[in-house]
């Protein structure tokens, strides 16, 4: 039992011996442990200042990856190298604890001391960005350094006096405008902590009650077994907020069932990485990027959370529409282990596993911070696991969870990193405001010119780099210009936020599809394209953004209604006319209605918009929708009523 329990705690390595192996990987058990009681102490009493928390922090995790990547090396030189790259991370946070009244009373102002941390510091930073995002934030880092040290060369008004290492060291060591700025904040306070309640629900077997609530709900209904795999993946994805680890979660059990029942592997694997992807944007635990949002913006996360909700929803709608319209057109067996009795089963020996999801919401709802609601979440969770035997967790499953969501973090906290580089280089130089000039003048003033740039930047950053870095970055960069064009702050910020995580199923870096790919056994980028299709939602909800805010739940009630009213209906037409089924197969033109149907019912205006033109269009919308959905269920009835008379 107990070789079993370390055997949980063994990193992974075909290069390491045996007991260099061991060693590290309880070094690693040891910090990620360590780092998660120090995230817990921090989020439930406070009280440590932001600039020794989040250095502490960062300190800690880059350390541990320090001896995560190591691992890779086949050379003892190489891994001896990065070996002494962990030592060099352990130095900064506590050098700035140990003299954090001194950088006060100099109001941090950096001495030579301070500039080898500093150099120790982005040496560091540098390694962890290549080896846990890749080459893109290295030039972007990499550019931005030599634009704040060489900028006096540059004539005009994108040159600058120019900023030497004790600037630098200044700005983004000794002060919250760097490496240790809100978005390390966020890796700190929200990141980690949600990544530990998920892990720590997994643990306990949360996980598969949203499986078996999704199979007793979808699973008798034909092609089931998709249903619940598109439900059950975004139900589990709104704990890890990953769709990459929500694939190899729930991918591993739903993509042979779908396969099972008829759903080819190609099929199978885009409707497991499509589902898996609703993680990021369904609350109550979205993606990083999601809290990152939260603090540029300025408001708390729950209304965050609660005006993504409605966008979520349109995306699972639209997913489960296009499944059980697939399922018809392969005409697919029911799951006939599943149903109402797997439901009630479940929710009558498993239901208490919930509690700890119920807690969290139930908090935030009554005005608890997210850090406080998931503290106790996680509280909850370890409260509830010893009820029954099988879900009953050890000290060994406790570190092993630390353990995993360190791992996961490692990209996040890079990323952070990178881009806490970068926006503090951007704002000490000014250049931020200059490119957000720059992109208006690019549009020409036009809000939906700027829109289409802001969507193919957001997509081109979302391929190269995580999620939380695109959206920082674009964050800095993009948003001001179309809030000054008129654009609602939360918008514009949730505008970008989906077109950085449409990355995920979209080639040709489509790590979720990959992932969905890996284990269905059909061709990657072929996955990725029908995945695209299957959430197409994701590109085209974010324009709603813009004409009818209503669906973020912003504006008066009536806008809210009349945009959720015209949301559903043009998302129905048009996953519908994308399908290219319903009852039977449908001829191109029909298919074109429904497309055409949609884009009138989500014409580009507010949603209460009374002039003649917009009415007349979106009543035509409504009228084209209704008549050829009526006309496919009663043709569908007529043909059924005359096969049982003849």
């Amino acid at each position: 039992m107990l070789k079993t329990n370390l055997q949980s705690l063994r990193l992974e390595s075909t290069f390491a011996g045996g007991k260099e192996l061991a060693l590290v990987s309880i070094l690693f058990s040891v910090i990620a442990a360590t780092v998660a009681g120090f995230v817990l102490y921090g989020a439930y009493y406070g009280g440590i200042t932001a600039l020794l928390l989040r250095s502490s922090f960062f300190s800690l995790v880059a350390a541990a990856a320090m001896l995560f990547y190591a691992l890779r090396y086949k050379s003892v030189a190489g891994r001896a190298v990065f070996y002494l790259f962990a030592l060099a991370a352990l130095v900064p946070g506590p050098y700035l604890w140990h003299y954090y009244l001194d950088i006060v009373m100099r109001g941090a102002m950096s001495i030579g001391q301070d500039k080898w941390i500093f150099i120790a510091l982005i040496a560091v930073v540098f390694v962890f960005v290549r080896m846990a995002v890749g080459w893109a934030l290295i030039t972007l880092m990499a550019l931005a350094f030599l634009y704040a040290y060489f900028g006096y060369l540059i004539p005009g008004k994108y040159g600058h006096g120019g900023y030497d290492l004790s600037r630098l060291t200044s700005t983004l060591m000794l002060s919250t405008e760097g490496v240790y700025g809100v978005p390390m904040g966020v890796a700190v306070e929200y990141i980690f902590l949600f990544g530990l309640f998920g892990a720590i629900l997994t643990k306990i077997g949360t996980g598969e009650v949203f499986v078996d609530i999704a199979r007793g709900l979808t699973g008798r209904v034909q092609g089931g077994p998709g249903l619940s795999a598109a439900l059950s993946s975004a139900l589990l994805g709104s704990l890890n907020g990953s769709a990459v680890a929500n694939v190899v979660t729930t991918g591993t059990f739903t993509i042979p069932l779908m396969k099972r029942v008829g759903y080819s592997a190609k099929l199978a694997g885009a409707i497991e990485a499509a589902a898996s992807s609703a993680g990021q944007i369904m609350p109550p635990v979205m993606g990083a990027a999601a809290f990152l949002m939260a603090e540029m913006i300025g408001i708390p996360y729950a209304e965050v959370a609660l005006a993504a909700l409605v966008p979520a929803l349109l995306y699972i709608f639209a997913l489960m529409i296009s499944v059980r319209l697939e399922a018809g057109r392969l005409n697919l067996a029911r799951d006939t282990e599943a149903g109402l009795q797997l439901l009630v089963r479940t929710l009558r020996t498993k239901s208490y596993l919930l509690l700890p999801l119920v807690v969290l919401i139930g908090l935030m709802i009554s005005g608890k911070s997210p850090t406080q609601a998931a503290v106790m979440g996680i509280l909850a969770g370890l409260l509830v696991c010893p009820w029954k035997k099988e879900t009953r967790i050890n000290v060994f499953d406790l570190i092993s969870a630390c353990k995993e969501t360190l791992s996961s973090t490692l990209p996040i906290v890079a990323a952070v990193g990178a881009a806490g580089v970068i926006i503090g280089i951007l704002n000490l130089t000014g250049m931020g405001l200059m490119l957000s000039g720059l992109i208006i003048e690019l549009g020409d003033g036009n809000l939906w010119a700027v829109l289409l740039l802001t969507a193919l930047a957001s997509f081109v950053l979302g391929m190269g780099l995580p999620t939380s870095a695109a959206y920082l970055l674009l964050a800095v960069l993009v948003a001001p210009a179309m809030t000054q064009l008129g654009m609602e702050t939360l918008s514009a910020h949730m505008f970008i936020f989906y077109f950085g995580l449409v990355s995920a199923i979209t080639p040709p870096v489509a790590l979720a599809a990959y992932a969905a790919a890996t284990i269905s056994g059909a061709d990657a980028n072929e996955t990725a394209v029908e995945s695209m299709r299957l959430g197409f939602v994701k590109l085209l909800v974010p324009f709603l953004f813009v004409t009818m805010p209503g669906v973020l739940l912003i504006g008066t009630t009536t806008s809210v209604v009349a945009a959720i009213c015209f949301a559903t209906l043009a998302t129905a037409s048009m996953s519908i006319g994308f399908s290219g089924w319903l009852r039977e197969n449908l001829p191109w033109a029909t298919r074109l209605l429904y497309v055409v149907a949609a884009i009138l019912i989500a014409w580009p205006a507010a949603a209460t918009d009374t002039s003649l033109f917009v009415v007349s269009a979106r009543v035509l919308g409504v009228v084209v929708f209704a008549v050829l959905f009526v006309k496919a269920i009663m043709g569908t009835k007529a043909d059924t009523f005359n096969r049982v008379k003849a």
